[in-house]
């Protein structure tokens, strides 16, 4: 694949990101692409290493060596095929996946691995540019119907698997605008929401209904579902939120960071501050700031906050600061627990690792944070002794996780059996629930993951449904 000696000759080169100064003025994406000849020379760099390992790195098992060489040979249009054949949405993915298929790459082995995430990227935005990703209508109705709850990434990959097959499929979404997480939980910067709508249009010349502002178990009974649509699939995502059970938590400047984050994204659709923020609007400008969770979330209220113009952000782990570098030896192919900073984090931001908060100071609002240091030791957190210090802060965004599905509503209503975490228990081998008339996939099965991961079951979701309707399937797995 690509040039046999393209890996000895070329190092790694990946997109770049626009002005620091320039991109905190706005909420618009700041990557900067490869050019045309750069991107050419990186997937000359897949060095046919007999046994890809991208390829099970990746959740959707895309086919990673085949269009790396077809860009090569400047082929975008069948490397647009390829990269479909596997994944309904790369112009997602080609944004905010975090690319563990290359952390398997075998070039990562001496940190240099091909520049998967940029070429994906690459070919679905000239697919998009050239006019070559067009709907594909069913070439026949199979007079089946059915309703899929949820309009993540999970539940547009089934819709649309679905509606490719022959199936009558509508989308129930609770929210006012199709997308899910990606829509309000992931800011513009990172993936502007014009992609999500390009992607419904498509959807909807396929076929595919889309209800928003209907919540299923509230403004629609699952019964109803039932007795309407030959198949009901659950792809509600994880949004029951981790709390933080210290004293002044219930203060009002200590909120989760889904709902600052929703906030600035209506704002960003256009939407006025009662529609945007209909609790009253949380502004970190001029504020000081702590994100208390070090993963992706966090980071984007760092990259958000920081966008407000914050007076200071400060985000908080709980666990140690990993190390600079993996040990590849013991990590790869899999994905290896390393530092990880973010364009949001390079933007302005204090980190802070092993700590744990103990307090939130303040009468009527928010005035600090009491905080300790601590260890692990055998898996055990223990607190250091004298270790406490306080921070100040007017704002406490929790981005802690999520510890699952929303039960109240649709789930309790439909009384499917949940697993012991609290998420609904269906196997990945039929994604069937306890109720044999309802599927589920995506977070709301697996828990809290990656786009990439949804979009992976939305589709092995949707062959099972078909499969159980049809009695078989065409659809890949």
């Amino acid at each position: 694949m690509g040039k046999e000696t393209g890996f000895l000759e070329l190092d790694r080169q990946d997109r770049t990101y626009g002005d620091k100064a320039e991109r905190l003025t706005n909420y618009k994406e700041f990557v900067v692409p490869l050019s045309a000849e750069t991107l050419k020379n990186q997937a000359s760099r897949c060095m046919n290493c007999g046994v890809p390992h991208c390829h099970t790195g990746c959740p959707v098992n895309n086919i990673i060596p085949d269009w790396n060489h077809l860009v090569y040979e400047d082929d975008f249009r069948n490397a647009l095929e390829v990269l479909h054949s596997t994944n309904n949405f790369p112009e997602f993915t080609g944004r905010i996946c975090p690319a563990p298929c290359e952390a398997a790459c075998t070039l990562n082995i001496i940190d240099q691995p091909v520049t998967i995430k940029s070429i994906e990227c690459a070919i679905v935005d000239k697919g998009w540019a050239e006019g070559w990703i067009t709907p594909k209508v069913a070439a026949k109705r199979t007079g089946k119907s059915v309703a899929v709850v949820g309009s993540g990434p999970a539940g547009l990959a089934a819709a649309q698997q679905l509606a490719r097959a022959g199936h009558s499929v509508t989308v129930f979404e609770k929210n006012d605008r199709v997308g899910g997480l990606m829509r309000y939980g992931i800011p513009d910067f990172k993936m502007e929401k014009h992609l999500i709508n390009r992607r419904m249009v498509q959807m909807m010349a396929e076929g595919v209904e889309f209800r928003t502002s209907v919540e299923v178990g509230v403004t629609v009974s699952v019964a109803s579902l039932k007795e309407n649509f030959d198949a009901v699939v659950f792809a509600g995502g994880a949004e029951d939120p981790r709390p933080l059970n210290i004293p002044g938590f219930e203060l009002p400047g200590v909120r989760f960071a889904m709902e600052f984050l929703t906030q600035q994204n209506k704002r960003n659709a256009g939407d006025d501050e009662m529609r945007a923020a209909p609790r009253g609007t949380l502004s970190a400008t001029g504020k000081h700031v702590i994100v208390i969770g070090g993963g992706d979330t966090g980071s984007d209220c760092v990259g958000t906050s920081n966008r407000q113009g914050a007076a200071s952000v400060t985000q908080l782990e709980i666990m140690p600061k990993p190390p600079l570098h993996e040990n590849k030896a013991m990590s790869w192919p899999n994905w290896p627990l390393k530092l990880r900073t973010s364009s949001s984090h390079e933007e302005g931001c204090e980190r802070d690792w092993a700590v744990l908060a103990k307090r939130v100071i303040g009468d009527n609002d928010v005035t600090g944070l009491e905080c300790v240091r601590v260890e692990w030791k055998d898996g055990k957190m223990q607190e250091v002794e004298g270790s406490e210090f306080t921070l100040q802060a007017d704002l406490i965004f929790l981005a802690m996780g999520f510890v699952g599905p929303r039960k109240a509503g649709m789930l309790d209503q439909s009384g499917v059996d949940l697993d012991a975490r609290g998420n609904v228990k269906a196997t990945m081998a039929d994604y069937r629930t306890s109720d044999p008339a309802i599927w589920s996939c995506g977070d709301m099965r697996r828990g809290q993951s990656l786009v990439v991961w949804a979009i992976r079951e939305g589709r092995q979701c949707a062959r099972a449904v078909d499969e159980a309707l049809m009695g078989v399937s065409e659809l890949p797995r």
